[in-house]
């Protein structure tokens, strides 16, 4: 009973929400990308690899651009004018070079499926275990690290209070002071569902995801439309990866990902590729992921709060996988009648 009792404790605070807000951050980005694949057909199962990438390359591109403004001196010892300069040209430059890194990722997965006809599926799980060891070997080559890019001083993405909503008991400590990109994530969410239900190449996008063949009937380039959807979700994900290495740490660690793009996947699938419905089930996971966090500094296995997340993903796929059968037996038997 005092178990439960310290647990609810620890839950019900504002802080704990807002740690589920930043949580939840990279798994909607990726999420996010996993809508735009689907919409358009594919399943694209490199989500984790792709962030992982924009992760390095917004940390690479950040620290070689602040070094380069710096001309070498120390961030520490140079004029705090030419510091805070480089610095915001710095947070710019990663930015831009790993949301250009997630995007070419997934057009390199839309070369394979598309272009090649290679099954996406395998494909997807060839580039997340590429580039598990790959951006390893590649932060080696550039700065000579290991597993972590110690030695690259990158940018970190401002924390911004909100106007009103920061005096305001409870609800300022949970909204208020978050990271830019967590707020970024949500506005994402209304960005999509205008691309896909507002915007002509949205109703291409769903057209081809749905009947290809009819898509190509009326004129519909289904290749191209394939592509953009492809590129978008790279963009989404490049979105998630900056997240992770330029947010709450301004580093790259092997593996930092730690399966946020499966959840992510998993949270597209429980909201049925619908932007709104995948927020929810993002946010939902982020929570598990955020009780996990909490559970650590109580007398817990770790075994068992590191599988929390998990096992709370395996449920929601099942959930998916329920929802799904009974639309399909709804369909059977309104074609019946």
């Amino acid at each position: 009973m005092e178990f439960w009792s310290n647990l609810f404790e620890l839950l019900f605070t504002p802080a704990f929400a807002a740690s589920v807000l930043r949580i939840t951050t990279p798994i909607l980005f990726a999420a996010l990308g996993g809508i735009m694949a689907r919409r358009c057909g594919i399943m694209n199962l490199a989500l984790e690899g792709t962030m992982l990438t924009a992760a390095l390359f917004a940390v690479i591109g950040s620290a070689l651009t602040k070094r380069a403004v710096l001309g070498g001196v120390s961030a520490a010892l140079a004029d705090p004018a030419l510091a805070a300069k480089a610095n915001f040209v710095g947070i710019i430059a990663g930015f831009i070079v790993g949301t250009v890194a997630g995007v070419l990722m997934a057009l390199f997965l839309a070369y394979m499926a598309v272009g090649l006809k290679a099954d996406a599926y395998l494909a997807g799980l060839a580039i997340n275990t590429m580039t598990t060891g790959g951006t390893v070997f590649i932060l080696y080559m550039v700065a000579g690290d290991k597993g972590i890019s110690s030695s690259l001083d990158s940018g970190s993405m401002p924390f911004i209070d909100l106007p009103i909503i920061k005096d305001i008991p409870v609800i300022g400590e949970i909204f208020s002071g978050q990271n830019i990109m967590t707020y970024f994530s949500w506005i994402c969410v209304a960005l999509v569902y205008f691309i896909l239900f507002k915007t002509a190449t949205g109703l291409r996008i769903r057209a081809v995801g749905e009947t290809p063949s009819a898509a190509e009937s009326v004129g519909v380039n289904v290749k191209k439309v394939q592509y953009i959807a492809m590129a978008l979700s790279g963009l989404f994900c490049g979105f998630g990866g900056v997240s992770l290495s330029m947010s709450y740490v301004q580093f790259f660690s092997r593996g930092m990902t730690a399966g946020k793009g499966f959840i992510g996947m998993s949270a597209m699938n429980l909201g049925n590729a619908s932007p709104v419905g995948t927020a929810v089930a993002a946010f939902l996971f982020g929570f598990f992921d955020a009780m996990a966090n909490v559970m650590q500094s109580m007398s817990i296995p770790v075994q068992f709060v590191q599988a929390i997340p998990y096992v709370a993903t395996l449920v929601g796929l099942v959930v998916f996988a329920i929802q799904s059968e009974n639309k399909v037996k709804k369909l059977k038997a309104k074609q019946a009648k």
